[in-house]
C-alpha cells in the first residue's frame, strides 16, 4: 500500500488513473459501519449524486434518479441494447472465480493499480467527512454514506459491521449464470471490481437482494429504480452479457414503458 501526504492528493492522483483507464471489461462484502437515520429523498442531500446517464464509467459518486422524459427514453434505448437468455446453472460457481476481494490489480478497470485497493476506492468516491487510519490515506474509519437503495444516511465508523456493504450491482452468482463461466479470468476480475458495477449501499438492502436480477429485487427507494436499471444495463452491456427476459422487461417497466 503506498501512503502519500494529503487525502485530496491521493484522490486527485486516482481520479487522474481514471481518466485514463481503459475502460474494459454476488459476493458481495460487508464493511464495518456505525448506524442509520432515514433521509427525505431519494438523492444524496448534498446534490453529490449523479445520474448513471452521465457517468457512463462510474467514477463520479452515487446514484442519482433519472426523471426527465427525454432521459427516461435515453434510458428505455440503453435498456432495449440487451439480448435475453434464460439462467444457466449455478455448478461450479466461486467467489474466488473471480479473484481475491477487491484487488487492486485488476487491469482495464478504473482505478486500478493505485494504490488502494477497490473497497477503499468506493468509500472514497461516495463517502463524504471521511476519517482514515493513522498513516494512511487509502483505509478509512469512519466516514458519512448517503445509502441511493433506501434513502438512509449512516454514520459509518469501523467498530461496527455489516451496516454498509458494496453491492455487485450486477451480481457476480448471476453473470455467471449469464455466461460469465466460461469468460477468460481476467475479465472476470475486472467485472469483480469495476466501479461502474459497485455501489456502498444498505448492508441489510444489499443482503435481501442476494444475486437477484431485477425482476426479483429492486431498491426500497422507488424513485431511485429507473437509474438502478440503467446501471445494471451499463454493466450488461459493456460486458456483452446478456440478462433474463423478465429482468429486461423490469427495467423497462421502470424507466416508464
Amino acid at each position: 500500500m503506498r501512503h502519500r501526504g494529503a487525502v485530496g492528493t491521493r484522490f486527485s492522483r486516482a481520479a487522474g488513473l481514471a481518466a485514463v483507464a481503459a475502460i474494459l471489461l454476488s459476493g458481495c462484502e460487508g464493511l464495518d459501519a456505525g448506524t442509520s437515520s432515514t433521509g427525505s429523498g431519494p438523492a444524496a442531500p448534498d446534490g453529490r449524486a449523479v445520474s448513471p446517464l452521465n457517468n457512463p464509467d462510474g467514477t463520479k459518486p452515487g446514484l442519482a434518479p433519472v426523471t426527465t422524459d427525454p432521459d427516461k427514453a435515453a434510458a428505455r434505448k440503453l435498456i432495449e441494447e440487451l439480448s435475453t437468455k434464460g439462467r444457466g446453472p449455478k455448478t461450479g460457481y466461486d467467489r474466488d472465480e473471480f479473484g481475491y476481494a477487491w484487488m487492486d490489480t485488476a487491469d482495464g478497470v478504473p482505478l486500478a493499480r493505485n494504490g488502494c485497493d477497490t473497497r477503499n476506492d468506493l468509500i472514497h468516491r461516495d463517502g463524504r467527512s471521511l476519517r482514515f487510519r493513522d498513516a494512511s490515506d487509502c483505509v478509512v474509519i469512519a466516514m458519512t454514506l448517503h445509502d441511493p437503495y433506501t434513502g438512509t444516511t449512516i454514520e459509518w465508523r469501523k467498530e461496527k459491521a455489516t451496516e454498509v456493504q458494496i453491492d455487485h450491482v450486477v451480481p457476480l452468482s448471476y453473470s455467471w449464470q449469464m455466461g460469465s463461466s466460461r469468460w477468460p479470468e481476467s475479465k472476470r476480475k475486472q467485472l469483480a471490481n469495476d466501479v461502474l458495477n459497485l455501489i456502498p449501499v444498505e448492508g441489510r438492502a444489499n443482503s435481501s437482494k442476494g444475486d437477484s436480477g431485477p425482476a426479483s429485487w429492486l431498491p426500497p427507494n422507488k424513485q431511485i429504480r429507473c437509474a438502478y436499471a440503467v446501471r445494471f444495463a451499463q454493466v450488461a452491456v459493456k460486458y456483452e452479457m446478456p440478462v433474463t427476459a423478465p429482468d429486461k422487461q423490469m427495467m423497462l417497466k421502470q424507466c416508464g414503458d
